[in-house]
């Protein structure tokens, strides 16, 4: 094998890597390799640098083909890895090409797991959530709220993929092992609750027009005086609750949640209490 020279990849090399397989890596998705196709598509640049050899460089592509399925943003730092590692093998260091195999495999586990939690769970439904709130009340600038994800995910993404280059593999793993992604992750969804929280106080609406007399000139009862007196926006909180409990049910029925939706608030408009 022709030795790479040192220093051959780049900090920009490996950002324009990892932005490519952010827009690749659902395109050619299958059952028996996932997101691999779009994860060798990414690095066939880089590894053109390391392996000017053909033999080298067919080897280094049939090794990144196989089964390969993480959240492509904070798995950004495998992509990272992955290069710095390919670019030590192509300098003769040794390095065994289950290493990189199995480097890959152990670390896209819990950076899917990561990365879902926050990236999809977390900021996701906060900025559609937030996006929803301004078009509900006319403002053109929800339609642009959404470009926030991907902005977060660009930054997020390079920034990692140019640190796991600089780490190495021992770094990662270190910090999965002492906990501070764990913190981070509780934090994230501690903000994404109070989010959902205080938007759907202002975006659910739910009321009750229920009034009681007793008795001519007496002042009405009010229900929802009441339940305002309480609580404010209780009833809103109540059918958030009352759909999370359903949601988190095993037999959830999309489909069935919304026609039962519909018909409560049809029939509660009907009677009068909703």
């Amino acid at each position: 094998m022709e030795t790479a020279k040192s220093g051959l990849i780049t900090e920009q090399d490996v950002k324009r890597s990892w932005l490519t397989y952010y827009i690749t890596a659902e395109m050619a998705i299958s059952y028996e390799r996932l997101q691999a196709l779009g994860l060798t598509f990414s690095l066939i640049p880089i590894l053109k640098k390391l392996y000017p050899k053909k033999e080298d460089l067919s080897a280094a592509l049939q090794r990144h083909l196989v089964f390969y399925n993480t959240e492509a943003v904070f798995g950004s730092a495998i992509n990272g890895i992955t290069i710095a590692m390919e670019e030590k093998k192509a300098q003769d260091e040794a390095i065994e090409e289950d290493a990189i195999t199995g480097l890959k495999t152990g670390l896209m586990g819990p950076l899917a797991g990561i990365g879902d939690s926050i990236d999809w769970a977390t900021l996701k439904p906060i900025i559609f959530a937030l996006g929803a709130t301004l078009s509900a009340t006319g403002s053109p600038i929800g339609a642009f709220v959404l470009l926030l994800l991907p902005i977060i995910q660009i930054m997020i993404g390079l920034n990692l993929s140019v640190y796991g280059y600089r780490a190495g593999n021992a770094s990662i793993r270190g910090i999965l092992q002492s906990g501070r992604i764990k913190e981070l992750i509780t934090g994230a969804s501690t903000l994404g609750l109070f989010m959902m929280g205080a938007l759907s106080s202002t975006y659910v609406k739910v009321s009750t027009p229920v009034q009681l007399s007793f008795g001519s000139g007496n002042k009405p009862f009010v229900l929802q005086d009441v339940l305002n007196g309480i609580v404010p926006g209780l009833l809103p909180l109540v059918a958030v609750l009352a759909l999370y409990w359903w949601l988190s049910k095993k037999s959830q029925n999309m489909v069935l949640i919304m026609i039962v939706m519909i018909a409560i608030s049809l029939i509660g408009a009907f009677i009068g209490i909703l």
